[in-house]
Parts: C-alpha cells; sequence; structure tokens
C-alpha cells in the first residue's frame, strides 16, 4: 500500500512553515487548487479564499512568517483514496510576540493524482482571537 498523499503533504508544510522550505510543497499542490481558511481575516491576512498554486505557496509564507508550529495532534482522522479529514490540535508561537498558541483546526481535503486540490481548513476563532488579543473577549449578554 503507498502513503497516503496527506501525510506528505503534511510533512512538507511542516517544513515550508518551520524551515521556509516551500520547495517540497511546490511539487505538492495542484495548479489549480482551491484554499479556504475560515477565520477573522481581518486580523489575519493569510486566512480566507485563495485559488491556484501561486497565492496557496504566498499564503504558506505568509504564515511562515507569523508562527511556528511546535507540536500538532491528530485528534481524529478519516481517509479515503484521494480525500481526508481530521480534526487537529496546534501548539504554536506568534513570532511578533513570542505569544503561545493552542489552536484547534478541522481540515478537509481533496487531492487529484497525489497533488492537492482543496483545502478547506475551520478554525475555532473565538479562542485564537482572544489569544492573539491576550485577553478574553467579553460579549454583551443576550435577554
Amino acid at each position: 500500500m503507498t502513503e497516503h498523499s496527506l501525510w506528505r503533504f503534511s510533512r512538507a508544510m511542516l517544513r515550508a512553515v518551520n524551515e521556509r522550505q516551500p520547495s517540497d510543497l511546490e511539487a505538492l499542490i495542484d495548479d489549480d487548487v482551491e484554499w479556504t481558511i475560515y477565520g477573522p481575516v481581518d486580523m489575519f491576512t493569510f486566512l480566507g479564499a485563495r485559488r491556484g498554486k501561486a497565492a496557496v505557496l504566498d499564503v504558506c509564507r505568509q504564515i511562515a512568517e507569523n508562527v511556528r508550529v511546535h507540536r500538532f495532534d491528530r485528534e481524529s482522522i478519516i481517509l479515503s483514496e484521494d480525500t481526508a479529514a481530521s480534526m487537529m490540535r496546534y501548539s504554536l508561537t506568534a513570532l511578533d510576540s513570542n505569544r503561545p498558541i493552542s489552536l484547534r483546526t478541522a481540515n478537509f481535503a481533496h487531492f487529484r493524482a497525489g497533488r492537492l486540490r482543496s483545502m478547506r481548513v475551520l478554525i475555532d476563532t473565538f479562542d485564537l482571537i482572544e489569544q492573539a488579543l491576550g485577553a478574553p473577549i467579553h460579549l454583551p449578554k443576550i435577554a
């Protein structure tokens, strides 16, 4: 049995972020890739929707300029031949403030011929914003 495309992509993504080596990642992304990370785009400009390899590689570069990944744990994962879904927990450091960030995501990937064709990432954004601000968010009570 061959290795699932998700494992190759995950290792390359970690190298692209932590070691700023996107070359391995480039070979694993489809030219017409669709990429969306759902979250507060106003706070984190690398979130949002992108299309095309160049745009996705730019997002990966921006992520590498903002965070370092210390650890990631797969809470659950489902694989089929060309798709993957996972729940992940990351331990990061914000490079500008040296502040630790704990992040939980749901990831949905589709591969074609071993290359990433589509990626959708849902982030626990409320928790992320509190950590980025360094203070809890107080919401008004709803009657």
